[in-house]
């Protein structure tokens, strides 16, 4: 859907005249619009799939309890074929858009802010599906790795098989997670930060259920990847305070969202691929051994 039709849409579902509209560059799952009109900014979001925001608007609705600063569910219905959700709009940037302007004192307030919230939404009541193990959700995510990987030839497929090994070695730690619920995607996206402060949490199309410090080692590998520090990361560890074992478990998970990182280089989402060079090619590859590193370390103490 491009900027043109969207007005159509939203105009057609809110009767309100739009004066200016943007597409939003971060996402790669759905066509995102900041529409603004008399009465103020609004999001919205469009896709060909069928119920496309049913999951979405649940969670909203369920987590609204936690009181967290989320968006609210304004409208949500059909314009032709496209399924149409008009969220509230939340002022501020991605986290990863504005980290290298953010002050220390800021991160460890924002990661102070973040791990609250991760302990709120942990407390809502829900249970997972039948047969549900921690184990088989990194078997499933490290199979999809390898399987990108495969397909593309832009990475060594060797890499996840060194990640599955590296598992074994942390299988009893693993078998030990519960499905417990947590925000799972908000890493460089989906954090919203205006004047230094988290202001909203945006794009909930799913709760994962699991081990709380992947989120943070999505989020390390991420910056990584833009070639920023990590004392954000270092701030949302000394939140959650790791143990040994643990932290064992956060660097295998660094690990494993480096080959996810991988798989998806040159993947097309919709209108959208996900960039791949010799530079990035070059630069997964230099954070993977840079992960390793760590990991021999943690194994070494």
């Amino acid at each position: 859907m491009d900027c043109k039709e969207a007005i159509i849409a939203f105009e057609h579902c809110t009767q309100k005249n739009v004066v200016e509209i943007e597409r939003c560059g971060v996402g790669i799952a759905n066509c995102v619009f900041i529409v603004t009109t008399a009465s103020g900014k609004f999001i919205l979001r469009c896709s060909r799939e069928k119920d496309a925001y049913r999951d979405t608007i649940a969670w909203l609705d369920r987590l609204s309890e936690c009181e967290i600063p989320i968006p609210t569910v304004l409208w949500q219905g059909k314009y032709r074929d496209y399924a149409c959700l008009i969220l509230s709009y939340i002022r501020g940037d991605d986290i990863g858009t504005i980290y290298s302007r953010l002050s220390d004192s800021e991160k460890r307030q924002i990661a102070r802010e973040v791990v609250a919230i991760q302990r709120k939404v942990s407390q809502i009541d829900m249970a997972a599906g039948a047969g549900w193990t921690w184990n088989h959700v990194i078997d499933e995510m490290l199979h999809r790795a390898g399987e990108r990987i495969k397909r593309k030839h832009f990475f060594d497929a060797g890499k996840v098989t060194v990640v599955r090994n590296l598992k074994q070695e942390i299988e009893e730690y693993l078998d030990t997670i519960q499905p417990i619920p947590y925000l799972d995607d908000i890493s460089t996206k989906n954090l919203l930060i205006y004047k230094g402060k988290l202001s909203g949490i945006i794009d909930i199309d799913w709760v994962g259920l699991g081990d709380l410090l992947t989120f943070a080692a999505m989020t390390k590998v991420a910056l990584l990847n833009m070639e920023l520090d990590t004392r954000y990361i270092d701030y949302l560890l000394e939140e959650i305070h790791p143990n040994t074992t643990e932290y064992r478990a956060f660097v295998f998970y660094c690990l494993m969202y480096c080959v996810d990182f991988m798989g998806e280089r040159g993947m097309k989402f919709l209108d959208k691929t996900v960039p791949v060079s010799s530079a990035i090619i070059r630069r997964l590859n230099d954070i993977f051994d840079v992960l390793l590193g760590e990991w021999n370390e943690c194994c070494e103490q």
